[in-house]
């Protein structure tokens, strides 16, 4: 099995502070922000950072359904890391300042990907639809925070 790795990056015009309090708000800001492809969302414990645990489905494809539980924790200051415990996804949120007035919002997700074939059409083409996904998020996130 080889490591599958899908990325998605954006400058938000808002500063560091009020983008990580808005990422790290899993009640309010993030199930408005997250698109179409995800449904069924709740927060289990918590709510706000490390020690929330929510729950999800990621409609990736028109067949692929991934039903997502994960436990949030914040390694570093203005870093999230959602580790899902349905299988070996972990995705990573980090929101560095980008001047006074904007933040650079980095999603990066890995997981453990198939062998064979299959893991050969995963790799090639599971980053580049995951990082579309993630791209309309961070476009309702900028929408959100800015202002």
């Amino acid at each position: 099995m080889a490591q599958v790795t899908a990325t998605a990056e954006r400058t938000v015009p808002a500063p560091a502070d009020r983008v990580r309090a808005a990422v790290a708000d899993y009640t309010v800001t993030r199930p408005a922000i997250l698109t179409e492809q995800y449904s069924d969302y709740s927060v289990t414990t918590g709510g706000t950072g490390a020690g929330t645990t929510a729950a999800w489905k990621l409609q990736a494809t028109k067949k692929r359904v991934r039903d997502v539980k994960v436990q949030v924790s914040e390694p570093t200051p203005g870093q999230l890391v959602e580790t899902d415990a349905n299988s070996s996804m972990v995705t990573t949120w980090t929101v560095a300042p980008a001047g006074d007035a904007a933040s650079t919002v980095t999603i990066t997700t890995t997981w453990n990907g198939a062998g064979g074939i299959g893991g050969f059409f995963e790799k090639t083409f599971a980053p580049k639809g995951l990082a579309r996904i993630y791209a309309g998020v961070l476009d309702n996130l900028a929408r959100t925070v800015e202002g």
